[in-house]
């Protein structure tokens, strides 16, 4: 089953003080384009998204956004000892002194030593980031598996409408073959009208020239070529929809082929009835080329 290029996946996230928000989206795009949004503090995380992502996409142009926040970002408290220290050695000095001049002082408690300048900081140490590089990959792995059903999701509904397109060619390479069938005793007339000028016109030209000539009006008026390769196409177009993996460029060939050869059925119609046939057979093979373009 084809694949389509579009699709999107969100979801939220959470290890111990980090919360993350992810978001997965694609459009068509010629080849795969990876455009990678998240944060470059987390060691290795871009390079292996891009190698998961590599792996699982072969076309689109695909935007992934990544947000991550730390709850406890005002850091956390700490005891410098250095100036702890400093502190206690004042503190004593301050009391021995006191004792010697008869001064009598209140019991010292903790929370005053705490409350000196530079005994209780924060801090905000270096995290080792790989714990939170893995939580981050491992919750990716759902992410991208809604991502790729969206995108197979999309794909069946374009399969439907890509083969409903293929089966209204077919039926139109088969009311041109019964229009040109119909236009015979036409042709045959306007052959012979042809022949006739041809011939009038002869006396003394090169035989082997009039036999071109006659040849030349024969080959203009004949689609069985254009007809036999429509029908090729048609079949050609319904095995890569039941082909596995991505068919979007070799699909987008084939209806380049289709306009070719609709646009010379069109110039060999000679007949109002076929040309109609191949103007609506024309606007079908537009409606899907634009169709493929969706396609992995």
């Amino acid at each position: 089953m084809i694949q389509s290029m579009t699709g999107f996946a969100s979801a939220k996230g959470q290890m111990g003080a980090y919360g993350w928000n992810w978001e997965l989206r694609s459009v068509n795009a010629k080849g795969l384009d990876l455009r990678l949004r998240v944060p470059d503090w987390i060691g290795g995380l871009e390079a292996a998204l891009r190698t998961r992502l590599g792996a699982a996409l072969s076309r689109g142009s695909v935007t992934l956004s990544l947000r991550v926040q730390r709850e406890d970002d005002a850091g956390t408290l700490a005891v410098n000892q250095a100036q702890l220290d400093a502190v206690l050695t004042a503190l004593a000095q301050v009391e021995e002194r006191a004792h010697e001049k008869g001064v009598s002082l209140g019991p010292t408690r903790a929370s005053d030593i705490l409350g000196q300048r530079g005994v209780l900081e924060q801090v905000s140490a270096e995290d080792d980031t790989a714990p939170l590089r893995d939580a981050l990959l491992k919750a990716f792995e759902p992410l991208l598996a809604e991502f790729l059903d969206m995108r197979a999701a999309e794909g069946r509904a374009l399969n439907d409408v890509l083969n409903t397109q293929i089966a209204q060619i077919e039926a139109l390479t088969a009311s041109a073959a019964a229009a040109a069938v119909d236009r015979r005793a036409d042709m045959a007339e306007a052959l012979r009208h042809a022949l006739a000028r041809v011939l009038d016109n002869a006396a003394g030209a090169d035989e082997d020239r009039v036999a071109q000539e006659l040849a030349l009006i024969a080959v203009k008026a004949d689609i069985t070529e254009e007809l036999d390769r429509l029908t090729a196409h048609v079949g050609a177009a319904r095995d890569l929809l039941a082909a596995d993996g991505p068919v979007g460029r070799k699909l987008d060939f084939l209806t380049q082929e289709f306009n070719r050869e609709a646009n010379t059925l069109c110039s060999k119609s000679q007949s109002k009835a076929l040309t109609a046939i191949g103007l609506e057979l024309k606007a079908v093979i537009d409606q899907l080329r634009e169709q493929v373009q969706n396609v992995e």
